[in-house]
């Protein structure tokens, strides 16, 4: 009896990008996928964070680079995806939040959200995608959305409306592309205790509020996200596209 193929996770010979890429998620994301295999591009604006971290991922023997690089400069973005060849996996990781009652949030809150969280993944996915179109080439995009992509809350006003718009785009990609060989997919996870949400955490009150919605009963950690990428980038998912994978801990489910 012939049996089928186990799935491979490996990402051997293929390049990936992933933006904020300094700490938190992008970076487990940036270590994980050089564990993986691939040959992985650390970009962020922190110099030294990325030039750090990718410097810890080449002495455990795994290719990384540093790319010190502002994605809401759309231009220098693109450039900087033009420069390069192009890359098999994106992760759009880079993202922000400015937590506040709807009637107070500013002109200026929503603009700083959304254009990082959906202008500037916008564009660099758009700028990834040419390239390999350009060169005939499949590849996978990872957004790293969130569970407040699928569910609303107080005071996340702007960062739900992003995370909802970046699952929109998200499958309007997914059938664009998807002839070409480019998959796009999100993941979307609960609260990840990383230095962006730990000043809200900080909070006893609102940390037991999350954790009453979270039915595992804890907390994410940045590895329990890193697993969902690495999927996703690799040839395990070669047959999903235009997809939400929830890392929620079950917050989604009721």
């Amino acid at each position: 009896m012939e049996l089928p193929a186990g799935p491979s996770f490996r990402l051997d010979g293929r390049r990936a990008l992933v933006t904020g890429a300094g700490r938190g998620i992008g970076l487990a994301a940036a270590a994980a996928l050089a564990e993986a295999g691939a040959h992985v591009t650390l970009a962020a604006r922190s110099a030294g964070e990325i030039e750090a971290a990718a410097a810890a991922i080449r002495a455990r023997g795994w290719a990384a680079e540093a790319l010190v690089l502002d994605v809401t400069d759309i231009d220098a973005a693109a450039g900087a995806v033009a420069a390069a060849a192009p890359f098999d996996v994106l992760v759009n990781n880079a993202g922000t939040n400015r937590p506040k009652p709807f009637t107070e949030v500013t002109a200026e809150d929503f603009d700083v959200v959304m254009g990082l969280n959906l202008r500037a993944a916008f564009f660099l996915a758009q700028a990834v995608a040419g390239r390999l179109l350009g060169a005939g080439r499949p590849g996978s995009i990872v957004n790293i959305s969130s569970q407040m992509g699928h569910v609303g809350a107080a005071r996340r006003s702007i960062y739900c409306a992003s995370k909802w718009a970046i699952e929109g785009l998200t499958k309007a990609l997914a059938v664009e592309l998807g002839s070409a060989g480019i998959r796009v997919n999100t993941v979307c996870p609960t609260f990840i205790e990383t230095p962006m949400t730990r000043p809200f955490l900080a909070d006893a009150g609102f940390r037991e509020q999350v954790l009453s919605k979270i039915k595992l009963g804890r907390l994410g950690r940045v590895e329990d996200v890193t697993g969902a990428i690495v999927y996703l980038a690799s040839d395990a998912a070669a047959l999903v596209t235009g997809s939400a994978l929830l890392v929620d801990g079950g917050w989604t489910a009721e």
